[in-house]
C-alpha cells in the first residue's frame, strides 16, 4: 500500500496542462468505437477508469492503438461489435459500466459486465430499468453488478424521465436509443453534464435538445432518432477541470499563490465549482476561451489572496443545496475541505448521491476532517463544517476513494504538521500524475 506524506506549503506557483477530461474521454472512445472509420483521440485521459473503457471495447472487437498521449480507434461501425469471450471488467469505473450497458443493450448478443468490489456495491438498477423498458433483458444482483445483458436489436424507443439527476443514466439511454427503432427522449428535471449531447453532434449524429414541457423550470430534454450511424472524427480532449479543481482550490487558499491551468475544459455544466470559489471571495478567473471538438476550453488563473472578499454574510455557513448539487458532485468533498478554511464554514445538503460513490463520501469526508481537528456535523444528505479552522496534520484514510485522497492532500498543504495519505495509489483511478504535478507547483 502506497503512503504519501503531504507537508505544509507556503504558496503555489506555476503553469499546468492536465491529462484529458475523464467524462469526455469515455464518451469519445465509445463513439469512436461505434463509428465507421478511424478516429484519433488526442490527450486521452490517463486514468484507470478510462483505460477500463478501452479494455472493454477491445474485448468487443474494436481495434485500439495507444500512441503517446493519443489513442487511435478503428471503429467497428454500428453493427460491428462482437460478443465478448469473457466478462467485461469495468474496474472501478461506474461510467464505463453505465454507458456501455446502453450500447450492449442494443446488440444481438449476450454479455456480462462486472468490476471491482467497490463498483459491484454501487447502484445499477437506475440503468437496468430503462434498458428493460426498451426491450433488452438485463439482470443484476439485487440492483448491483455483475450485470447480465441479453441484447436486442432493434430496441424499442421510449420517453424516459430521469428519477434522479445523472448524466450517466441519461447517456446510457441515449446510446441505447441509437439502436432503437424511432425517437428516444430523456427528460431531466435538473441540469446535468451535456458531454454526450456535444459528442454525438461532433460525430454527426442528429440530436434534439431543449426545454421540456414540465412544471420544473429547469426541465430539459435530449432526444435521438434510431437507428443511427456515426462518422469517424478526430477529437481533441481538454484537460480535466475536476482534476484541476484540487490545484485551483489550494492556490486560492494559500496567500501569495499564482497558478495557471491551461487548455482545461470549461463546459458550463462543469464550472460551477469555479463559481462557488468566486462567491467565497477567492480570485479565480477564466480567460482565452475557445471551442475544440464541440467543447469549450480555456485557461483558469488563480491568485491566493491575503483576505478573501466574500459576497455573503461571513458569519453564516455558506450553503450548497438544491439544483446545483449535481453539477458539483465530484467536487463536494473538496468544497468541504475549502469550507474548513472560510469564515462561517460550509453546509452541504441534498447530496445523498455521495453515499453511493467509490466510498460513502459524506462519512469519509466527515471522518477525515474530524481527524484533522475540524468540527463537523453529519446529515443523511450532507454535512456542515465549521470554519475557519487551523487543521492539524493527521493520518488520512480515503477508503480507496481517489477524490477523498486528493481533497485531503489539499488539506494537508495548509495544515500544521505532516499529513499522511494512506492507500495513496487510489488516485490512479482518475489522475495517476496527481502527486507529481502537485509537487511541481508547491513552494515550501
Amino acid at each position: 500500500m502506497l503512503f504519501v506524506i503531504i507537508k505544509p506549503a507556503k504558496r503555489m506557483r506555476g503553469s499546468l496542462v492536465l491529462p484529458g477530461d475523464k467524462s469526455i474521454s469515455h464518451r469519445a472512445a465509445i463513439m469512436a468505437a461505434l463509428a465507421e472509420g478511424k478516429s484519433r483521440l488526442q490527450n486521452y485521459s490517463t486514468s484507470a477508469d478510462c483505460s477500463a473503457t478501452l479494455s472493454c471495447l477491445q474485448q468487443l472487437g474494436v481495434r485500439i492503438e495507444p500512441t503517446g498521449k493519443d489513442v487511435l480507434i478503428d471503429g467497428s461501425g454500428a453493427d460491428g461489435l462482437f460478443a465478448p469471450e469473457t466478462a467485461l471488467d469495468c474496474g472501478n469505473s461506474g461510467t464505463t459500466m453505465r454507458l456501455l450497458a446502453g450500447v450492449l443493450g442494443g446488440q444481438s448478443f449476450t454479455s456480462i459486465m462486472t468490476g471491482d468490489e467497490s463498483l459491484r456495491s454501487r447502484p445499477m438498477q437506475r440503468v437496468v430499468e430503462p434498458l428493460n423498458m426498451m426491450g433488452a433483458h438485463v439482470s443484476s444482483q439485487a440492483g448491483r453488478a455483475p450485470l447480465l445483458i441479453e441484447g436486442r436489436r432493434p430496441l424499442q424507443a421510449i420517453e424516459y424521465e430521469l428519477l434522479l439527476a445523472s448524466a450517466q443514466v441519461k447517456s446510457c439511454i441515449l446510446l441505447a436509443g441509437l439502436c432503437a427503432d424511432g425517437r428516444t427522449e430523456v427528460i431531466e428535471n435538473e441540469v446535468t453534464r451535456d458531454h454526450t449531447e456535444r459528442m454525438l453532434r461532433w460525430f454527426d449524429v442528429p440530436i434534439e435538445t431543449g426545454a421540456a414541457e414540465r412544471e420544473g423550470v429547469n426541465a430539459r430534454f435530449a432526444a435521438v432518432q434510431g437507428p443511427a450511424r456515426f462518422k469517424a472524427r478526430d477529437v481533441l480532449i481538454p484537460g480535466d477541470v475536476s482534476s484541476a479543481a484540487y490545484f485551483i482550490a489550494a492556490s486560492a487558499l494559500l496567500p501569495g499563490s499564482y497558478l495557471e491551468v491551461r487548455d482545461v475544459g470549461v463546459n458550463p455544466t462543469r464550472v460551477r465549482f469555479l463559481q462557488q470559489l468566486r462567491a467565497l471571495g477567492l480570485d479565480v478567473t477564466v480567460t482565452d476561451s475557445k471551442e475544440e471538438s464541440n467543447e469549450p476550453i480555456g485557461t483558469v488563473r488563480v491568485r491566493g489572496l491575503d483576505a478573501p472578499r466574500p459576497s455573503r454574510d461571513p458569519e453564516a455557513p455558506y450553503k450548497l443545496a438544491g439544483l446545483i448539487i449535481p453539477q458539483l458532485i465530484d467536487e463536494l468533498p473538496l468544497l468541504a475541505v475549502v469550507g474548513s478554511q472560510i469564515e462561517g464554514g460550509i453546509e452541504i445538503r441534498d447530496a445523498r448521491e455521495l453515499r453511493v460513490k467509490e466510498s460513502d463520501r459524506i462519512a469519509t469526508t466527515a471522518m477525515n476532517l474530524r481527524a484533522m481537528g475540524a468540527e463537523v456535523e453529519e446529515f443523511d444528505d450532507g454535512l456542515r463544517v465549521d470554519g475557519p479552522t487551523r487543521l492539524q496534520g493527521a493520518r488520512i484514510d480515503p477508503r480507496g476513494d481517489h477524490r477523498i485522497a486528493m481533497a485531503f492532500s489539499v488539506a494537508g498543504l495548509f495544515a500544521k504538521g505532516e499529513t499522511e495519505i494512506e492507500d495513496a495509489g487510489c488516485v490512479a483511478i482518475s489522475f495517476p500524475e496527481f502527486f507529481e504535478l502537485l509537487e511541481s507547483v508547491v513552494e515550501r
